[in-house]
C-alpha cells in the first residue's frame, strides 16, 4: 500500500532530521556560501550532527529489528573513504624549503598505489563531503512522510527567496561588497551572500526546481478547494523573485538553464493550472490568459529590473563567441582544460587526493599573465567532471557516480510526481553545467544538491507504486 503522511505527529528523530538540513541550509547558504575558508570547520562540524544522527537512525532500526534498505546506497561512499585514507598513508608530492619558499615536487608513484598530495587538505575534504552526503541520506534513512520532505523543501525555497531579495537589494544599491560592501569579494559578479555569480545561479536553479515542485503540488489548494485558496499563488510569486535574481547577478549560463526549466513547467503545467483556475470559478480561456499573462508580467518585471545586466552580458557574450571563432576554439579555457587533464593522465587511476587540485595544477599550469608574465592561477578546473579525475581518479569519480546511479535504480519504476520531477530536473541540469563550470566547488550548491537528488528519491519511494512503497517502510 502506498505510504501515506501520517496524521501523528513526526517522530523525535523525523524532526531532528528535518531540523538539522533545515539550519544547514539556510547556515551554509547565508555563510557565503560556504565558500569562504574560515567558515569550512564550522559547517563540517555542525555537519557531522547529520552523522550522529545517521548512526542514530541505523541503531533504532536494527533494535526494532529491521536493517534500512536505503543504507546499501551508501557503499560507495565507505570505499571511497576507504580509498582517501588510504591515500594518506603515501605522500604524492614531496614538499622542499629553499630561499625561505616552499616548493612542491611530485614523487615517483605505482600506479596502483592511491596517494595525496596533501593529507590534511584530503582529509578536511572528505570530511565536509561526508557530513554533507550522510545528512542528506537522513531523508531515506529517518523520515516516513512527504509533508516532512515538503516542509525542508519550503523552508529552503523561503530562504532561497530571503536571500534573492537582499541580493536584489544590494545589486540596486550598488554595494562594492558582499553585505553592502563590508566584505570586499574576489570576484566582480558576487550576489547576495554568494562570492561568484555563477554559484548562486546553480543553487537558484536547484531551488528554483523545488520552487517549481511545491507551486505544482498545490496547485489545487491544500485540500483541493481552488488555486487561489491555496499557497500555489504565493509560490508563483516567490519563484518570480527568486528567478529574477539570475539574470540580475549576471549569470548567463544558469539564466539558459533557468529559462529551460520554466519553459518545461509551463508545457507541463498548462492543464494543472487550467484545472486549478476552473476549480476557482476561472473559465478556460481565461485560465489560459491568466497563465500566460503571469508568464508575460514575469518577463517584463525581469527586463526591467535586470535589463542593464543582461544587455551587458549579452555584449560580453558576443565578444567572447567573436574571440572564440577567431582564435579557432576556447582560449584560455581550453588551455585550462588541456592542463588538468594532463595532470590527471599522471594519476588517472586514483587522483592526486582529494582538495589537491589548487596547489598540484601549479605544477601543469602553462598560462602566464601577458603583463608580468606570472603565473595565472587556478583554484578550479572549470569543470567539475574533470576536476573529480584529477583529485580521486576514475575509480573515485565512478564511486561517487555509483553513489547517484544505485538511488536511481531503486525508484525506476516509481511515479515521478511533479515534486521529484522537477527536483530531479534541477539537479540534471547542474550536473550538466558541471562539465563546463564548476557549481560544485560551492558548498552551498553541493548541499542543495544532494538534499534535493535525495529528498526526490524518498518522496518518489514514499509515492508508489504500491510494491515499492511497501519495500520502503
Amino acid at each position: 500500500m502506498n505510504h501515506r503522511p501520517s496524521p501523528h505527529p513526526p517522530r523525535t528523530l523525523e524532526v531532528a532530521v528535518a531540523a538539522h538540513l533545515t539550519v544547514f541550509i539556510l547556515g551554509v547558504s547565508w555563510a557565503f556560501g560556504g565558500n569562504a575558508d574560515w567558515v569550512r570547520t564550522p559547517i563540517s562540524l555542525w555537519g557531522s550532527l547529520g552523522i550522529l544522527l545517521t548512526i542514530a537512525a541505523v541503531a533504532s532500526r536494527l533494535r526494532r529489528g529491521t536493517y534500512p534498505s536505503a543504507l546499501s546506497w551508501a557503499w560507495p561512499i565507505g570505499v571511497l573513504n576507504i580509498l582517501v585514507a588510504a591515500s594518506c598513508l603515501t605522500p604524492g608530492c614531496r614538499h622542499l624549503v629553499y630561499g625561505g619558499e616552499t616548493f612542491m615536487m611530485p614523487m615517483r608513484i605505482d600506479w596502483w598505489i592511491p596517494s595525496a598530495a596533501q593529507a590534511g587538505l584530503a582529509l578536511r575534504a572528505l570530511w565536509l563531503f561526508d557530513t554533507i552526503y550522510f545528512s542528506c541520506l537522513n531523508l531515506t534513512l529517518v523520515v516516513t512522510s512527504k509533508r516532512t520532505i515538503r516542509f525542508v523543501l519550503a523552508a529552503a525555497v523561503g530562504n532561497a527567496l530571503a536571500l534573492s531579495i537582499f541580493g536584489t537589494v544590494q545589486k540596486l544599491a550598488g554595494a562594492t561588497g558582499i553585505y553592502f560592501g563590508s566584505i570586499k569579494s574576489p570576484q566582480d559578479y558576487f550576489f547576495a551572500s554568494f562570492v561568484y555569480d555563477n554559484h548562486w545561479g546553480a543553487f537558484i536553479v536547484l531551488m528554483m526546481g523545488a520552487c517549481i515542485g511545491l507551486i505544482f503540488r498545490y496547485a489545487h489548494g491544500r485540500n483541493g478547494e481552488g488555486f487561489f485558496r491555496g499557497p500555489a499563488l504565493v509560490g508563483i510569486v516567490a519563484a518570480s523573485l527568486i528567478g529574477l535574481s539570475v539574470p540580475l547577478s549576471g549569470s548567463r549560463a544558469c539564466t539558459f538553464l533557468l529559462g529551460i526549466l520554466v519553459c518545461v513547467a509551463l508545457v507541463r503545467g498548462t492543464s494543472t493550472f487550467s484545472r486549478a483556475l476552473r476549480l476557482s470559478g476561472v473559465n478556460p480561456a481565461g485560465s489560459l490568459l491568466g497563465v500566460f499573462a503571469v508568464a508575460m508580467a514575469a518577463a517584463v518585471g525581469t527586463w526591467i529590473i535586470a535589463g542593464d545586466v543582461i544587455a551587458a552580458r549579452a555584449s560580453k557574450t558576443r565578444l567572447q563567441v567573436a574571440e572564440i571563432l577567431a582564435q579557432g576554439g576556447l582560449g584560455s579555457r581550453s588551455v585550462v582544460y588541456h592542463d588538468t587533464w594532463r595532470m590527471a593522465r599522471e594519476r588517472i587511476l586514483f587522483g592526486w587526493g582529494m582538495g589537491s587540485f589548487p596547489s598540484v595544477f601549479a605544477l601543469y599550469n602553462s598560462q602566464v599573465s601577458k603583463v608580468d608574465r606570472l603565473p595565472i592561477v587556478y583554484h578550479d578546473a572549470h569543470s567539475d567532471w574533470l576536476q573529480s579525475v584529477a583529485e580521486i581518479g576514475l575509480a573515485g569519480t565512478a564511486l561517487i557516480g555509483a553513489s547517484v546511479l544505485l538511488p536511481v535504480l531503486s525508484v525506476r519504476r516509481s511515479r515521478a510526481t511533479p515534486v521529484p520531477f522537477f527536483l530531479l530536473s534541477g539537479c540534471i541540469f547542474v550536473a550538466a553545467y558541471a562539465w563546463i563550470e564548476f557549481p560544485f566547488g560551492n558548498v552551498a550548491v553541493v548541499l542543495a544538491w544532494w538534499l534535493c537528488f535525495i529528498g526526490a528519491v524518498q518522496y518518489m519511494r514514499l509515492t508508489g507504486p504500491p510494491s515499492d512503497a511497501s519495500r520502503a517502510a
